[in-house]
């Protein structure tokens, strides 16, 4: 039975999972959820805020979850360990935001809190009669004579999450227009006044926290995956980066490799992609064979060269015409050790996809434990109505006799054959 607008109802002091919901549909805008961890209402620091680019918060209380979708129904979740919240923590606020509307285009919008060990239902408020509104305060949790409860609060705003999350104390990086100079006032000639010592200037203060950036998006093991259509990166070229930085010198692996990593001059990692179209065509862009592909025909993918520096300048990059995004069903982009390394051992990569409208998306690969040659870096998928960037990060092992190519074509089921090829 959902919860009157004001009520409020006990919940245990235990790992809570507080789940956005509302019916999908055509015209239907996306919706976020997120809390903030609130001291005499206000944050005490952007670290206390927990949404889609800051999934975790410090004292891992508050876990961003993501999305699903199933039967019609979408929903985003959030992990509330009320038993984690730290003592000086009065007050947890469950907010969402639309993303591409308002909330009077979400139908049936509502929050539910249930115990994640029992799945059972402490709570749930229905939101219902929003017009302009584009972001909400939906619920919150609250200590009361050392217990929680849980109050349906139904509180919207106009301005977004940037509006909420600002008027709780958050900083928020948003473009700025530089206002015009004032004109130079005329100030009439004056006598100058005798010359003193100066006072001693005061200490510089602290630099400023750096502010909450709503459209950087950084990939995580714990929120591996980002919509390029709610970020507004569906058109245009979707400029893929492979840079990195190696030890001169690496004899991991004991002495059955020896040495593992290899000199700046000597390693050559190669940047590929294979793809499915929606016609159900199959194939892989990449140096090898000079199979450097086409922006502007299919598969609207090209390789723009082959870097051996790893420079952040320049490094590997790859290009998807996105203008074309229905004409891809799914393209997973990978890495290769062509020559100078017998493994992955050792490197520091990061990977950004840089849309040419909407939020960069960037993430670093871990380090590498096992003999890799090869590794998936992202898997971008067209379901149709979202276009999505998941991070793989997989370091994969060949075996003896199989290519790098055809190791991740099935570790992946793109079901290819495959011929040796040279540079």
């Amino acid at each position: 039975m959902s919860m009157p607008k004001g009520s409020n109802a006990q919940v245990p002091t235990t790992a809570l999972r507080v789940e956005l919901g509302w019916r999908s549909g055509p015209g239907v805008p996306d919706a976020d959820a997120s809390a903030l961890l609130l001291v005499a209402g206000k944050v005490r620091s952007d670290s206390d805020f927990v949404f889609y680019n800051q999934p975790v918060h410090s004292s891992e209380a508050v876990r961003y979850e993501g999305k699903r979708e199933a039967g019609g129904r979408v929903t985003d979740t959030l992990l509330v360990d009320l038993a984690r919240v730290e003592p000086s923590i009065e007050t947890v606020v469950l907010a969402a935001s639309a993303d591409g509307g308002t909330f009077a285009a979400v139908p049936d919008l509502y929050i539910e809190v249930r115990d994640a060990e029992r799945d059972t239902v402490a709570a749930r408020f229905e939101s219902a009669g929003a017009t302009v509104e584009t972001a909400f305060v939906l619920g919150e949790f609250y200590r009361r004579q050392g217990a929680w409860k849980f109050r349906a609060v139904g509180q919207g705003y106009g301005s977004g999450l940037a509006g909420l999350a600002t008027d709780y104390g958050i900083t928020v990086d948003e473009p700025q227009h530089a206002a015009p100079a004032p004109a130079a006032p005329v100030v009439p000639p004056v006598t100058a006044p005798p010359v003193t010592s100066a006072p001693p200037p005061p200490p510089p203060s602290a630099p400023p926290a750096a502010p909450v950036r709503l459209t950087k998006v950084t990939l995580t093991k714990a929120a591996p995956s980002v919509s390029l259509t709610k970020q507004g990166g569906t058109s245009g070229a979707l400029r893929v980066n492979l840079n990195w930085e190696v030890h001169k010198q690496f004899t991991g692996w004991g002495s059955k490799l020896g040495r593992a990593i290899a000199t700046h001059a000597d390693l050559d990692l190669d940047l590929c992609a294979l793809y499915e179209l929606s016609d159900g065509s199959k194939g892989v862009v990449q140096a090898l064979g000079n199979a450097f592909g086409d922006l502007h025909r299919p598969p609207y993918i090209h390789l723009d060269g082959d870097d051996r520096t790893g420079a952040v300048t320049s490094g590997e990059n790859l290009t998807v015409n996105l203008d074309h995004t229905q004409a891809f069903r799914r393209v997973l982009v990978f890495v290769t050790i062509y020559q100078g390394a017998r493994s992955f051992a050792d490197l520091h990569a990061t990977v950004t996809l840089q849309p040419q409208h909407g939020a960069p998306v960037d993430f670093s690969l871990d380090e590498c434990t096992v003999p890799s040659t090869v590794c998936a870096l992202a898997l971008i998928t067209n379901t149709g109505s979202d276009l999505v960037v998941r991070r793989e990060a997989r370091y994969l092992v060949p075996e003896r006799g199989v290519s790098p190519q055809r190791t991740v074509d099935r570790a992946y089921g793109w079901g290819m054959n495959w011929t040796p090829g040279r540079k």
